[in-house]
């Protein structure tokens, strides 16, 4: 359960603004981005805007929509997800961000390419190639395609042609999905990126394609425009995973992406309680301010006692305490901090803890998945 005295210094903490680029966020609340695959065809209907919506007027700050996929043949696994490209997505995604505003929210959409994650022969284009830096799997599925010259160079203008969209079309910003094993990801982690050109090899070579796509979506906006960049050591399925075994080396992966344009790093753990590095209480999100200076966003099991991937598993998980949370937000340890779970199973999650209502917060449930509400 959530204390008495955490619930009143949550309302304090949490309620203030936050500016980033020329938008500025009413709370320090954001909806972290969750697929749901409420999308058929990969539109988004008058449900999805209802959706998000309906979080936005239940107090979240900034909304982070599921994962979108970019307009590049190889991007998707699913035509149930929701796609970021085509008149008529578009179109659909306009009235999400519409609903959204007028629920008093802010909106962005995350821009994403599965690379190798995606299903062989699966869609919205079936016959598209399963494609990453070196065609490597993540895990023991069959291999795929070495991505060429021409591929890296279609793959970032599609992610720059979303940015471009995103801005069209009315939302606050943009995210990057640089995480958890996807495209950019697998560019940055050296178990999948094997190449020996510009985009392979050390450290600092892997960062060029995510560089390159970051200073293209820059070019494409206006120069206040946000950009967010969603980053993870872990990935789908290995947990284990590491970009970085000290600050340097996080330091060199994120230094050339802040340099090319990103405003804020979004950084994904599965714990937000637990530090990145021996020797210092920081998490990523902590450490990645402290590096590069720019605004983060935490996530990771926040206001819950169960780790996501036990709760998809049907182990129900309680209610629990922030006040570790709140030390690190008063010590601006990072900015931001994005909730997933919670959010599902209790749509004003952030209205209960702005206004000191904790004894209704709601357990998470599984069975929220399979519903959109």
């Amino acid at each position: 359960m959530i204390s008495n005295s955490s619930a009143a210094r949550a309302t304090e903490v949490l309620v203030r603004p936050f500016s980033l680029g020329s938008r500025t966020f009413r709370n320090r609340i954001a909806m972290a981005p969750m697929t749901r695959e409420f999308s058929p065809g990969g539109v988004p209907g008058a449900d999805v805007a209802e959706y998000y919506a309906r979080r936005a007027a239940g107090g979240v700050g900034l909304i982070i929509t599921e994962g979108t996929y970019i307009g590049h043949d190889s991007a998707g696994t699913s035509d149930r997800v929701p796609r970021f490209h085509g008149e008529d997505a578009l179109t659909g995604w306009a009235g999400v961000a519409d609903a959204v505003h007028r629920a008093g929210g802010a909106i962005v959409p995350q821009l994403w390419h599965v690379g190798m994650a995606r299903t062989a022969g699966a869609p919205p284009v079936p016959d598209a190639p399963r494609v990453g830096p070196s065609g490597v799997p993540l895990n023991g599925t069959e291999p795929g395609q070495a991505m060429t010259p021409e591929d890296v160079d279609e793959v970032i203008a599609a992610f720059a042609a979303g940015a471009a969209a995103a801005e069209a079309h009315g939302f606050d910003g943009i995210e990057l999905h640089g995480a958890h094993g996807y495209l950019i990801d697998q560019f940055l982690w050296a178990h999948t990126n094997r190449r020996t050109d510009a985009y392979g090899g050390d450290i600092t070579s892997r960062t060029r394609f995510a560089a390159e796509i970051v200073a293209a979506c820059r070019r494409a906006v206006s120069p206040d425009f946000p950009i967010i960049f969603r980053t993870s050591q872990w990935k789908m399925g290995n947990y284990q995973a590491r970009l970085a075994e000290s600050p340097q080396e996080l330091e060199t992966v994120l230094a050339p992406l802040a340099a090319a344009g990103v405003d804020a790093f979004h950084c994904s753990t599965r714990r937000y309680w637990l530090p990145e590095f021996e020797g210092s209480e920081l998490n990523l999100a902590g450490w990645a301010k402290k590096l590069t200076g720019k605004p983060t966003i935490s996530v990771g099991s926040v206001g819950l006692d169960n780790e996501f991937i036990n709760a998809f598993q049907g182990e129900r998980g309680g209610v629990q305490d922030i006040d570790g949370l709140l030390d690190r937000l008063e010590r601006d340890e990072f900015d931001l901090v994005a909730v997933g779970r919670a959010l599902l199973s209790d749509p004003d999650w952030a209205a209960k803890i702005l206004s000191g209502r904790t004894d209704e917060l709601k357990s998470f449930d599984a069975g929220a998945l399979g519903t959109l509400y």
